[in-house]
């Protein structure tokens, strides 16, 4: 058993309620403990005052009440996180870039921090000019001012390796658990069948293809429901009401479900779970849809082949999505092969057993030595 310390930081804390970054601090955290590391985590908190401490399931956790809210709040969060770390010592592991220019403290104090680079955020469709200046000024920065860097996928390797020599980023991707049965009873608020529907889970953006997907489906009757997850506000936003806008009465809006078996369950007895994402590196969700056996249509890109593999569905635009709709809804073979493959794939190269043990490995070599 080891006596080392890691300190985590860029997420917003454990347990895991936001996110990817936060999920695997909690799957990391947990496992490292598991192997006598003394593993601290910062917290993000809302609100005024002193800074405390708590332990959660052996983890310590530092939380920091910030009183603004959005990306100012979360830029103070990792000012004020990074700023007590420079009091700590051990292996930091800094989840996202984000505010990587903040590390430059901890670079002159001699600190060793591990940079997950997670995906080329300054390319998304979803950022103004100045959030993009902002990526993509802080992605050089860590690249510069990290000890080493992980890439989630070979692709987000190759663009970093632009940047920096490829010897700084070791490749480890993100992990996902595997769903080999879930409630059917969690269907029923959504008034939809085993195998009679397909799902998409993301956030409602531009560049994760929605309406391109949600126009395909709707098209033409296709007596098969498809169930939208996201935080949809057409009132306030102008493409969730054009998504919404197009849509049939077989496409069923839920909103944002956060209840895991919830979300196990609408995986895991859908026909097909659409994935539209042409941006970012190993995406969370679409790893967590191998682990269910989906069958998987996305979106045609580097990113999402390596992830889901040879024996998907891929499609390029509109016209080639609706293609594939009119050609596998009635494909009973086609989506058991592709539901066999996604588990194949899943257990090759994404369980969390694998990605930590390759995260315990790095970080274990990358340990300061007095």
């Amino acid at each position: 058993m080891s006596s080392f310390n890691l300190i985590v930081l860029g997420i917003r804390g454990v347990p895991a309620q936001h996110g990817g970054f936060e999920t695997f601090a909690e799957k990391i955290g947990l496992y490292l403990v598991s192997k006598g590391w003394n593993v601290t985590v910062y917290c993000q908190e809302d609100g005024k005052g002193r800074s405390w401490e708590s332990d959660w399931c052996g983890i310590r956790r530092v939380h920091i009440p910030i009183s603004r809210k959005g990306a100012i709040g979360t830029v103070l969060f990792d000012w004020m996180a990074i700023r007590d770390a420079l009091s700590r010592e051990g292996l930091f592991l800094t989840l996202g870039y984000n505010t990587a220019i903040f590390n430059l403290m901890q670079r002159l104090k001699g600190q060793v921090n591990v940079i997950n680079m997670d995906g080329i955020e300054w390319r998304r469709d979803k950022w103004g000019l100045v959030a993009k200046v902002w990526f993509w000024l802080n992605e050089r920065a860590g690249c510069w001012i990290g000890n080493h860097l992980v890439a989630d996928h070979p692709k987000i390797k190759e663009h970093l390796a632009t940047r920096v020599s490829s010897d700084k980023i070791t490749m480890i991707p993100y992990g996902g658990d595997e769903v080999l049965s879930a409630d059917e009873a969690r269907l029923k608020p959504y008034g939809v069948e085993p195998g009679q529907f397909s799902v998409i889970i993301a956030r409602p953006e531009p560049e994760n293809s929605f309406l391109e997907m949600v126009r395909a489906f709707s098209c033409k009757p296709r007596r098969h429901k498809l169930v939208v997850l996201g935080n949809f506000t057409p009132e306030l936003n102008p493409f969730h009401r054009q998504v919404m806008d197009a849509a049939s009465d077989e496409v069923i809006f839920p909103g944002a479900i956060y209840e895991v078996a919830v979300v196990q369950a609408l995986r895991f007895y859908s026909r097909f779970y659409l994935h539209g994402h042409r941006v970012g590196g190993t995406n969370p969700s679409l790893v967590e849809a191998l682990g269910a056996g989906c069958a998987v249509i996305a979106h045609d890109n580097h990113f999402n082949r390596w992830v889901a593999g040879p024996d998907a569905a891929y499609f390029k635009d509109e016209a080639a999505c609706s293609v594939l709709f009119d050609r596998l809804l009635a494909d009973e073979v086609a989506v058991k092969r592709m539901k066999s493959a996604s588990r194949e794939r899943f257990q090759e190269r994404f369980t969390w057993e694998q990605v930590l043990r390759e995260y315990e490995d790095l970080l274990t070599r990358w340990y300061p030595t007095k």
